[in-house]
């Protein structure tokens, strides 16, 4: 029996979450967000790198395979915010041909949306959050409103490694950033001393501590922390969501029963969710649940320079863009776009760190290195597409969590086509830094980042889990939310298009709400 009613659950307090529980909330909705993990405020942020790592993934084990075994640790986050507490601010708006793929190249998946459709979503979401940038100057940009704020100031770092750019005759233009570069909202401008990874203590960063989370508790939404959702529980033949099944900070199995259920856990969590929810699945009559698993490929070109590139100064996203190769073009020999983000601020060591950018060297040559690089280290990091794969899926798994639900394993591998850009971007790289007057030039094995797919969109429950709108074909007031809705990804981050969908699911809950409630 369910211990209480509301009118809408939240599963997850990151980006999409946390809006999604705003928009509702100040619609007079009574709201409860239901977070896995524990409360974080802005008074225990630090700066640290210690600290920031208290900030990710700490749920529930996935085990991980393929021959490009997907990230778990870096991307997600843990406690109040999720991910986005610590994520670097790069915020992006897909290209046209991104929402396209199937229609224009014969090839991946299409959205049930287009750019247009979303075009008024980013524009909105970027003046409640608050973004800098040059939407002149970003010539690649697609249509939409200026930034309400200038661009982030470009350091040596950036000068050094935009000459080489110069050089081969590609362009650069400032970074999109959610970080104020000028008080905005009540909240201060940024100090650009590079601890975006720990949870900016200043709130110059948008997440949601900063943004969504405080509208969403002043509108009378309430939030649980170290509550575990295991199953959306629904009406006999699955059609309807009537709660869900949780297990709170003292073990103790809950139900609470809600008029509407919105999904807008990590990546792996949700379709994990659903999964645990109904034998086969809940929402799963096109068997694409836990399908299409998607992540950008990436990698670092690093160079050794004459100058003090000044690589502590900044934000940990960067400082300028190029998207000279994010036109697609089949000629190429492949299918794909790539990116460059110039720049990151630099630490010592951890994720992005000038240690970690020499992960051959022990001892004495690491300090030596360590000394040099300190001062003439710059380094800019490759975004590149990976085209969906049906068998690049999240099932369950043989292992059991400590309440008896079977933990998620998941399965990845890049497309040959994914592979290849990635390839060439890095040759483009190297001979950057080298026509910008590199000593040394050296680029990190391929990894992954930014985790998308698993719960697709799509126009029919013959081939996707949801429709425009985030809502389940097959449960008519159960939405999710999140980067596990893309059917492609683009080269571009997803934070800023996945909270625009949630801005639009938002809206189209409200206005619909007799429907589902």
């Amino acid at each position: 029996m369910a211990k209480e009613q509301v009118d809408a659950i939240v599963v997850g307090s990151g980006a999409a979450g946390s809006l999604i529980a705003a928009k509702l909330a100040q619609a007079g909705k009574k709201v409860l967000i239901l977070e896995g993990g524990p409360q974080r405020t802005k008074e225990s942020l630090i700066s640290s790198q210690i600290w920031s790592r208290r900030l990710k993934w700490a749920g529930p084990a996935i085990e991980t395979g393929g021959s490009a075994p997907l990230s778990v640790g870096f991307g997600a986050g843990w406690g109040t915010g999720g991910g986005t507490l610590h994520h670097y601010a790069c915020w992006f708006r897909l290209h046209p041909e991104d929402f396209e793929m199937r229609t224009r190249f014969g090839r991946g998946l299409d959205w049930p949306l287009s750019y247009a459709d979303l075009r008024p979503y980013y524009d909105q979401v970027q003046r409640e959050v608050g973004l800098s940038g040059d939407a002149e100057k970003e010539v690649w940009r697609p249509e939409g409103e200026p930034y309400p704020m200038p661009p982030v100031p470009v350091w040596t770092q950036g000068q050094v490694i935009a000459r080489g750019f110069a050089k081969l005759g590609l362009r650069t233009s400032p970074l999109p950033l959610a970080v104020n570069t000028q008080p905005y909202k009540g909240r201060p401008n940024c100090l650009y001393d590079g601890w975006c990874d720990a949870g900016c203590p200043i709130f110059a960063l948008g997440n949601p501590l900063a943004v969504y989370l405080p509208q969403a508790l002043a509108g009378g939404a309430k939030i649980r922390h170290d509550c575990a959702v295991t199953r959306v529980l629904t009406n006999r033949d699955g059609t309807r969501a009537t709660g869900v099944e949780f297990y709170n900070a003292q073990g103790q199995r809950e139900v609470i029963a809600a008029r509407v259920v919105i999904l807008a856990a990590y990546v792996f969590e949700t379709p994990r969710i659903l999964l645990n929810s109904r034998p086969g699945g809940l929402a799963n009559s096109s068997g694409t649940l836990g399908r299409y698993l998607m992540a950008h490929t990436t990698a670092n070109v690093f160079g050794l320079f004459d100058e003090d590139t000044q690589n502590y100064m900044g934000v940990v996203g960067g400082q300028l863009l190029s998207q000279d190769n994010y036109a697609k073009d089949l000629k190429r020999g492949y299918l794909g776009s790539y990116q460059w983000i110039i720049g990151n601020a630099l630490k010592p060591n951890d994720l992005l760190g000038i240690g970690n950018s020499r992960p051959d060297l022990f001892g004495q040559p690491l300090h030596d290195f360590l000394v040099n690089a300190a001062k003439h280290l710059a380094t800019m990091t490759l975004c590149g597409e990976s085209l969906p794969d049906r068998e690049n899926r999240l099932e369950l798994g043989a292992q059991k969590d400590p309440r008896g639900f079977p933990l998620a394993r998941v399965m990845h591998q890049f497309a040959p086509d994914s592979i290849q850009c990635w390839q060439d971007g890095i040759k483009q790289g190297k001979a950057i830094f080298e026509a910008a007057g590199a000593k040394e030039v050296w680029a990190s094995d391929r990894h992954q980042m930014h985790t998308m797919g698993g719960t697709i969109m799509g126009r029919s429950a013959k081939e996707s889990v949801a429709n425009g709108y985030g809502q389940t074909h097959d449960v008519n007031n159960l939405f999710l939310a999140g980067s596990g809705l893309f059917p492609t990804t683009g080269a571009v981050n997803p934070t800023f298009t996945l909270t625009a969908l949630a801005l639009r699911t938002a809206q189209h809950v409200n206005n619909h709400w007799a429907s589902y409630s």
